[in-house]
C-alpha cells in the first residue's frame, strides 16, 4: 500500500487542474472509457506516493502526462491485450469530436518517440526544451523528433511530400 505523501487538499486541487488531460491521454492509448478510466485513477494513485515537489503547474502536468503514458503503454504490453482482436471493437459506438479526429488518430499511430514529442508540443503546448527535460533527451533531439513527426503525419493524412 502506498504511503500518503500528499495532503488530501493538495491531491484534490491537482486532479481538479488535470484530471481532463490525464483523462485524454490515458483515452488516446486505451480506446475505451473504462480503461481510460482505470488509467486515470492509477495516475492519481502514483501521484499520492510521489514525494518530489513539483516546480509549477506545467511540470505538474508533464509528470502526469508522462506518467499516464507509461501506465497506459504498460497496461498495453500484458499477455492477454496482446491476444485481443481489433475485430471486437469495431461494432463499438465511436466517439466524436476534437478527441478523435483524423489528425489525433495520425499522431496516435506514430512510433512512441514522434507522437510523445508531438502531442505534448501541439496538444498540450509544451516548449521544446520543456519536452526535452521530462523526456530527459536533448532539445534538439525533440526537435528532429518534432520535424521528422510532421513529415510523417504529411505523409499519412495524404499531404504533398517534400
Amino acid at each position: 500500500m502506498p504511503t500518503l505523501l500528499r495532503t488530501n487538499k493538495e491531491i484534490m486541487e491537482i486532479y481538479d487542474r488535470q484530471v481532463d488531460t490525464v483523462y485524454r491521454v490515458c483515452y488516446a492509448f486505451m480506446k475505451n472509457p473504462a480503461d481510460a478510466e482505470d488509467m486515470t485513477q492509477e495516475t492519481f494513485l502514483r501521484l499520492m506516493s510521489n514525494e518530489k515537489p513539483f516546480a509549477d503547474e506545467r511540470h505538474e502536468k508533464a509528470w502526469l502526462i508522462v506518467t499516464a503514458s507509461n501506465l497506459c503503454k504498460d497496461a498495453l504490453k500484458k499477455w492477454w491485450r496482446r491476444h485481443e482482436d481489433i475485430e471486437d471493437y469495431l461494432h463499438l459506438p465511436q466517439q466524436t469530436g476534437e478527441d478523435r479526429s483524423d489528425v489525433l488518430s495520425a499522431i496516435l499511430a506514430l512510433p512512441k518517440d514522434y507522437k510523445d514529442a508531438v502531442y505534448m508540443f501541439y496538444y498540450e503546448g509544451y516548449s521544446t526544451g520543456e519536452i526535452a527535460r521530462y523526456l530527459n533527451c536533448p532539445e534538439s533531439t525533440v526537435r528532429s523528433r518534432l520535424s521528422r513527426g510532421r513529415k510523417r503525419l504529411t505523409t499519412m493524412l495524404g499531404g504533398a511530400d517534400k
